[in-house]
C-alpha cells in the first residue's frame, strides 16, 4: 500500500513514518531526502536546485514532481510507499495521483496526525539538544536532565535558528492556507483516517497499527 502521512509542523509524521519503516517494510519518501540526494549528484538538475536555495527562493512544483516521479517508478518499492511532508498543496496532490497512476499505482491511506496547534508550538519552540551527544529534550515537555554519555558534563543546551514561536505560527498559517485543505480532497476519496496525535508516540503507533492491518485484512 502507498500512504500519505499527513499533519502540521511538530505533529510527528517523521517519527510515525520510522515506525512504518520497521514495522511494515515500507519505504519513507521525504522531499528534503530527495533534494539532498539530488544535490550530491552534480546533476544539471542539481545546479538548478542549488541556484534557487542559495537565492533563498522555493523549489518549484515541477522540480519537486520530477524528483517525486522518479522515485516512484523504482519498480522495488511500488505500492510500499509513505509520503511525508508531500503532496503540500492540491496540485500536488494531484499530480501525485496521476504520477501514481501512470505506474499502475494509487493511494491506500491518508493518515491524519491531529494535535492541537498550543501543543505543537510548545513541541517546537521548547525543543533543545545537547552540544556533545545531540540528546534532543524539551523545555516544557522534557525538561534537559543528565545524559548518559559522561563526556557531555560540559554540555550547553541548542535550540535551533528556526525554533521560536514566530516561525511556528507562520509555518503554521503555510501549513492553513496551503496544505490543510487537501484534506477535502483525499476526504472524498474516503482515504483518511484521524489519529489522535496528542497521545504518547507509542499510543499514536497503535492507532496506525490497527488502521493497517484493518486494510490488509
Amino acid at each position: 500500500m502507498n500512504i500519505v502521512i499527513f499533519g502540521p509542523p511538530g505533529a510527528g509524521k517523521g517519527t510515525q513514518s520510522s515506525y512504518l519503516i520497521k514495522n511494515f517494510g515500507l519505504y519513507q519518501l521525504s522531499t528534503g531526502d530527495l533534494l539532498r540526494e539530488e544535490l550530491k549528484s552534480g546533476s544539471e538538475l542539481a545546479l538548478e536546485i542549488e541556484k534557487l536555495m542559495n537565492a533563498g527562493q522555493l523549489v518549484s512544483d515541477e522540480i519537486i514532481n520530477s524528483l517525486i516521479k522518479k522515485k516512484i517508478s523504482n519498480t522495488s518499492i511500488k505500492n510500499k510507499i509513505i509520503f511525508d511532508g508531500f503532496p503540500r498543496n492540491l496540485d500536488q496532490a494531484k499530480s501525485l495521483d496521476e504520477m501514481l497512476n501512470e505506474n499502475s499505482q494509487s493511494l491506500s491511506l491518508v493518515l491524519n496526525l491531529k494535535v492541537d496547534y498550543s501543543i505543537l508550538a510548545k513541541r517546537i519552540s521548547g525543543r533543545v539538544s545537547c552540544s556533545i551527544c545531540k540528546t534532543t529534550f524539551n523545555e516544557f515537555f522534557d525538561p534537559p536532565k543528565t545524559c548518559s554519555n559522561s563526556m557531555c558534563s560540559t554540555r550547553t543546551m541548542v535550540k535551533r535558528a528556526d525554533d521560536n514561536l514566530d516561525t511556528v505560527s507562520k509555518r503554521l498559517k503555510t501549513y492553513d492556507e496551503s496544505t490543510l485543505p487537501i484534506l477535502d480532497y483525499y476526504s472524498s476519496k474516503n482515504i483518511v483516517r484521524d489519529i489522535d496525535a496528542m497521545s504518547d508516540i507509542h499510543s499514536v503507533s497503535e492507532q496506525i497499527s490497527i488502521i493497517i492491518k484493518d486494510l490488509k485484512s
